[in-house]
């Protein structure tokens, strides 16, 4: 069953073609990841998931809901935390839930705990690392009541000992939790530890032009990266994305 079904989408900013005639689905509790060119509408795309922007033409649905131009439907963490400031790292988690007219309060301190957080819980985000604070983002978009979460080069800004963990950890909670998830990436190797399923997009007007199913086997561990099979498969990705 598809959660998200993108149909044929469009989008452009005066002259500028941004997206063309994009289509892809996303299924139930599926981890999917886009990689493309710097520049190559990604962020668009999610701005369209989320309502921010309407497409010129196409559908975009969630379940047999068309939600073109709405918002709140989705769940989203930028490349950026984007804590606020004025709350604590509880009321941060607790934010998403708070603005559907929620507030699970046990279920915030239950993931805190698990993502080792608890004692940070009353903290404010500027005391905690660049990590802690993308572990604090993640928990709120999972707390979300919303059943899609999108991610957008959450981990780029971390430097690679510490994106590594981020991706351990993000697995190991999401496998917790599954949730259906569209992940943006500029970095192969990452979308192939995290994804089921990796779409290529081309340059300017976005397209898909490539798909692929990974075959490995979850729970995945690092080890998984220095991997022959997995070594082979993203020769296969990167030649697609240079291709585009």
């Amino acid at each position: 069953m598809n959660e998200l079904q993108v149909e044929g989408v469009a989008k452009s900013f005066g002259k500028r073609n941004i997206i063309e005639n994009l289509s892809f689905s996303l299924g139930k509790e599926e981890f999917v990841s886009i990689i493309g060119p710097s520049g190559s509408g990604k962020s668009t795309l999610f701005n369209l998931i989320g309502g921010i922007y309407k497409p010129d033409a196409g559908t975009i649905r969630l379940g047999n809901e068309v939600i073109n131009g709405k918002r709140g439907m989705i769940s989203y963490m930028p490349q950026t935390p984007s804590l606020l400031p004025w709350r604590n790292v509880l009321d941060n988690v607790l934010l998403g839930q708070e603005l559907m007219g929620e507030r699970d309060v046990a279920a915030a301190c239950m993931m805190l705990e698990r993502a080792g957080l608890q004692e940070y819980a009353a903290s404010f985000s500027h005391e905690l690392s660049g990590g802690m604070q993308q572990r604090v983002a993640f928990i709120r978009a999972l707390l979300s009541p919303q059943s899609i979460i999108c991610l957008d080069e959450p981990f780029s800004a971390l430097d690679e000992l510490t994106r590594v963990d981020m991706q351990k950890w993000l697995l190991s909670i999401w496998e917790m939790h599954k949730r259906s998830v569209l992940f943006v990436t500029h970095n192969i190797e990452e979308a192939m530890f995290l994804s089921d399923r990796i779409l290529v997009l081309s340059a300017k007007p976005a397209q898909i032009i490539a798909e692929f199913k990974l075959p490995f086997a979850r729970p995945r561990a690092a080890n998984l990266l220095l991997d022959d099979q997995f070594i082979e498969w993203k020769r296969k990705i990167y030649s697609a994305l240079k291709s585009g």
